[in-house]
């Protein structure tokens, strides 16, 4: 056995006894994360390795890191739960990270490339940044989702404001018309105002939740036409109904040119594949 075969599996032996060391040691910490689901916390069972070695090393879950993704949790999931998934998510990549550096070491006894290990070394980094970063993309995907629902609640706002309804009565009807997050956010907001929170306040919270820049104006038009009055309120609301129609416009529209845009990239591959095929026989037959 070489010198480099000798020191590999020697760390790598090193970082498998203190795996488990964290794994009996996190053995306490198993019932903390039961009732996560599956799908977004894949292998729940081991995630009690990286919360003993933060809880080892003492991690204050208060860096200006964490402060940012504590504020994207509550948006997610509410500000009841935001410090307890904190300390999952931690612990999530944490674990995966960790899992995967020991493994490192097997695939490399089972090769026997260094480069083998570096990839999967690789691998371990990437799962520790996907992980941390994966809050972050779980809102740009819902607010994409929100975005799509937005000019037809507008539109349906405006009509049943107009008609003579008022905001509370139409809100309620509106979020009882789907089952998207928009409308569940909606419907989260309706549960406020039942359980005493005031139609100001409960819409103030509905915007800081959506965070998208379209619905923050949305709801301060809202609030404000609940000071005004409904017949103010009506007015406002069919004409932010035409501006966000103009809107939707002009994003399917960048969106079809984004689309296009990145249609460019294969196509450029396919035509050099092609002009490759053309010209090497060429050249070949001169060389004959």
């Amino acid at each position: 056995m070489s010198t480099v075969n000798i020191v590999v599996m020697g760390i790598g032996t090193l970082a498998l006894v203190v795996w488990l060391i964290f794994f009996v040691l996190g053995n306490k910490y198993d019932g903390m994360f039961d009732s996560l689901n599956e799908k977004d916390f894949p292998l729940k069972e081991i995630y009690g390795v990286g919360y003993a070695a933060l809880e080892t090393f003492r991690y204050s879950f208060n860096s200006k890191s964490d402060r940012k993704l504590k504020h994207e949790i509550e948006i997610l999931y509410g500000d009841k739960y935001a410090e307890y998934f904190l300390r999952v998510i931690h612990a999530q990549k944490v674990t995966l990270s960790m899992t995967l550096f020991v493994i490192s070491f097997v695939f490399y006894g089972l090769t026997n490339e260094i480069g083998v290990l570096l990839v999967m070394f690789m691998f371990s980094g990437l799962a520790f940044y996907y992980y941390g970063t994966l809050t972050h993309k779980k809102i740009l995907k819902r607010s994409d989702e929100m975005l799509r629902d937005f000019t037809e609640v507008v539109s349906k706002l405006a009509l049943l404001t107009n008609a003579g309804m008022i905001l509370r009565e139409a809100w309620e009807t509106v979020a009882k018309g789907g089952n998207t997050t928009f409308y569940q956010e909606m419907q989260r907001s309706v549960d406020q105002m039942k359980n005493g929170v005031t139609e100001i306040d409960a819409l103030y919270e509905f915007g800081v939740r959506c965070i998208i820049p379209e619905i923050k104006k949305l709801t301060s038009t809202l609030i404000q036409g609940l000071i005004k009055g409904n017949s103010e309120l009506a007015a406002i609301l069919q004409e932010q109904s035409k501006e966000v129609w103009d809107a939707k416009k002009q994003r399917v529209k960048r969106q079809g040119e984004k689309a296009a845009s990145k249609l460019l990239i294969p196509m450029s591959i396919m035509f050099l594949g092609i002009l490759i095929m053309i010209v090497v026989p060429i050249f070949a037959n001169i060389g004959a």
